[in-house]
């Protein structure tokens, strides 16, 4: 089934008489294709006539830290601790966050502290490098000589505009913004798999866009790894807006962004959405007729722009359109109201902007309170809404990867792992997800590997195989060396032999023994390393033919006198070496190693369904994502992993300044708190939060200390693993 419902467009903001610029073109593809459509655009436009856009980053208080901190001498562990349990405010705010961080209160009066203090705060908000924007370019009629200050770019041949965005949009110049979506790239490799498997060919703009089992799983919050509905905070509305087709899920990717929470959309939604479904299930026991519920609007002139909606602003076409009918603005000074809400500099503007939008409204009847009350829900927008066409293009996107995790779990599993970095999760997480629902995921293996992951087929289950690219001191060459080596030359017979054959450095080999990539040849990963030690003299020996002419494997020595019995290496051992060797464990979870040694009272994740709503709980769990944004009044947020699931923990204010270093950067904690289950959505509040005693000796995870004050950003950032060409699948 083909997609069949219809969008309504407003064309005001770009077909108007008044049109300040030319509108931005936004266009997004496979992370492989944009380098080459760039490089296309040189070719059709020409060097001179084609450049990228700039943008400038500026001193917050951890880059102002440590570029200060490092000028005046002072000792870098130090200041690493500052930068990362500093929150990620305003340089301003320096003096009070060495209060907070224990041991550092009684230095800031001291020197070269405290002049650490003052030039950091002379740094704030003041450019500390020119950066490219994530995807805009420049495209002239003359050249770009002609018209603004050029440098050259990183990459050779291209050249970098001094100008960011706003600059190029004042001086109305060509904009088009091509971005890579690694969604796009999952989901084309995650066909080719499909078709390699030898399963029907997939066509996903004919998927049933209305399958009912696949809304159930959004329903139940089942995303992870999808596209746009994975993040915390979507994950935790999904179960209360319930979208049931394709218009709701439209809804549900424009509305969990800074700007309708900053313009106060979500709560009248997610409300109404609350009461329909309230009303629905009643008139279903009653077997009577269902009558919708009408929304909640400010102004009656509103019903036919918000109607979509439910009431609430939500797109960028809906801020000019409520312009329009509410103040009477022309669609040339409502465009302006949205550039100047989107835009930094903006205060004068705005500051003008209500004045006439107060007037207009006033003129057209309406109460000084009601056109108040609406400019605020517009002005939230300055924190960055979706217009609606981008909304809907992500949607299909959302629902189709959701449609594809459904199906093809170890195809989608696969391609996703091949895509990273992407998303709101680490790897972990996502191989944790996918073991939960009934997928294998197997370690490196030197005979079975490929440079990048690959799906097998194991009895009648499927599994993902990790790719050895993945495997920390292996780069793309290096990897793909071995699987060359391997195709050409036949299977390797023995540790020995793989070293004969591909020269690696020493780091790499005991990197692959770590992981269990050699466990096929029967020897354990104790006395794997020491035969490499023997086999490997030197750890400077790398891929060079000089590297390869200086081993002695050729020679037919004995080596039986040197071999060695050694205890093999626990299970906590082969996790941690994974965490750290490839950053997630294909056998293991921490907590289900540790549960033998938590006091029986600790609840799983998978139990807290099963308790009163309000009851007393006690759980211990892995770190997996914190934020604090802006838009939760100094809530703080912790996602918590144990063997079995996720659960979500709130940290109140309070809490939070009791508990701050450990809540920041503590991987594993035991939470004690209060239950809450509201429509199917469970939260623990935390009273107390403690160090899980024993638990992080040893153990190494990606940086999980890391907590920005943005809205749904990642706790960590996977490794990026770079396209390889499909012949080493």
């Amino acid at each position: 089934m083909s997609i069949r419902f219809s969008t309504s467009s407003f064309f005001g903001r770009f077909l108007n008489e008044e049109l300040y610029s030319i509108p931005d073109i936004d266009l997004d593809f496979p992370r492989e294709i944009r380098e080459r459509l760039i490089e296309r655009v040189y070719e059709r436009y020409g060097h001179d006539h084609v450049g990228l856009v700039c943008a400038f980053a500026t001193y917050r208080l951890r880059s102002a830290v440590r570029d200060v901190g490092k000028a005046l001498g002072l000792p870098l562990p130090d200041l690493d601790k500052i930068a990362k349990l500093s929150e990620p405010r305003s340089v301003k705010e320096l003096g009070k966050e060495l209060d907070r961080i224990p041991g550092y209160a009684s230095r800031k009066d001291a020197p070269p502290w405290c002049y650490l203090i003052e030039l950091a705060e002379q740094l704030s908000h003041f450019p500390r490098h020119i950066t490219q924007h994530v995807g805009g370019m420049i495209i002239s009629s003359q050249p770009l000589t002609e018209l603004m200050p050029l440098q050259p770019a990183a990459m050779q041949g291209r050249v970098l505009c001094q100008w960011d965005k706003d600059s190029c949009e004042d001086v109305r110049a060509v904009k088009i913004d091509f971005l890579a979506l690694g969604m796009l790239s999952l989901v084309e490799e995650c066909m080719e798999l499909i078709a390699k498997a030898g399963k029907n060919a997939v066509d996903l703009s004919r998927i049933d866009f209305e399958d009912k089992k696949i809304y159930d799983m959004i329903d139940a919050g089942d995303t992870i790894g999808v596209f746009q509905i994975e993040s915390r905070a979507q994950i935790q509305m999904l179960p209360r807006t319930r979208p049931q087709k394709l218009e709701d899920l439209v809804v549900q990717v424009a509305i969990v962004r800074p700007g309708p929470i900053v313009g106060g959309a979500v709560k009248p939604y997610v409300a109404y959405r609350q009461e329909m479904r309230d009303q629905e299930r009643k008139q279903q026991e009653e077997r009577t007729s269902f009558l919708p519920i009408e929304p909640q609007y400010d102004h009656d002139d509103l019903r036919g722009v918000l109607a979509d909606t439910h009431g609430v602003i939500l797109y960028q076409e809906q801020v000019v359109q409520v312009a329009m009918v509410l103040a009477g603005f022309t669609a040339g000074q409502a465009d302006n109201l949205r550039r100047a809400m989107t835009r930094k500099r903006s205060e004068e503007a705005m500051a003008t902007m209500w004045v006439d939008f107060r007037n207009g409204a006033k003129a057209r009847g309406v109460s000084y309170e009601i056109a108040k009350t609406v400019f605020k829900k517009l002005s939230g927008f300055a924190s960055y809404g979706f217009p609606k066409a981008h909304a809907v293009a992500f949607a299909v996107l959302a629902y189709q990867s959701c449609w594809l995790k459904y199906y093809y779990p170890a195809e989608f599993t696969c391609a996703l792992l091949n895509n990273q970095p992407m998303g709101f999760y680490p790897n972990h997480v996502l191989i944790n997800d996918a073991k939960r629902h009934g997928l294998l995921v197997f370690e490196p293996d030197i005979e079975l590997s490929s440079l990048r992951c690959t799906v097998e087929r194991f009895g009648e289950q499927e599994a993902v195989r990790i790719g050895i690219g993945y495997v920390k001191g292996m780069s793309e060459e290096t990897a793909r060396h071995v699987v060359l080596e391997r195709i050409a030359h036949g299977p390797y017979r023995s540790l020995a032999d793989f070293i004969r054959r591909v020269p690696l450095t020493l780091e790499a080999v005991e990197n692959l023994i770590m992981v269990g990539a050699f466990e096929r040849f029967g020897i354990g990963r104790r006395e794997a390393l020491w035969m490499a030690g023997l086999f490997i003299p030197s750890r400077k020996i790398g891929v060079s033919k000089k590297a390869e002419s200086g081993r002695q494997l050729a020679l037919p020595l004995p080596v039986e006198q040197d071999q060695v019995e050694l205890r093999p290496m626990g299970a906590w051992e082969q996790m941690t070496a994974d965490y750290a060797i490839i950053g997630m464990s294909p056998r293991y979870h921490p907590l289900g190693l540790l549960r033998g040694r938590l006091p029986k009272h600790l609840v799983k994740s998978t139990d807290l369904g099963k308790l009163r709503s309000g009851t007393i709980v006690e759980l211990a769990g892995l770190v997996v994502c914190r934020q604090r944004p802006g838009t939760a009044n100094g809530i703080t947020f912790l996602l918590l992993e144990d063997e079995v699931g996720l659960v979500n923990v709130i940290v109140s204010v309070e809490l939070y300044k009791q508990r701050r270093t450990l809540v920041r950067s503590e991987p594993f904690i035991l939470v004690r708190g209060k239950l809450q289950i509201q429509q199917e959505v469970i939260n623990v509040i935390a009273h107390e939060i403690r160090e899980l005693e024993g638990a992080r000796a040893d153990f190494h995870t990606p940086d999980l200390s890391s907590m920005e004050d943005i809205f749904e950003t990642p706790a960590t950032q996977p490794r990026k693993l770079e396209p390889a060409s499909h012949n080493y699948h």
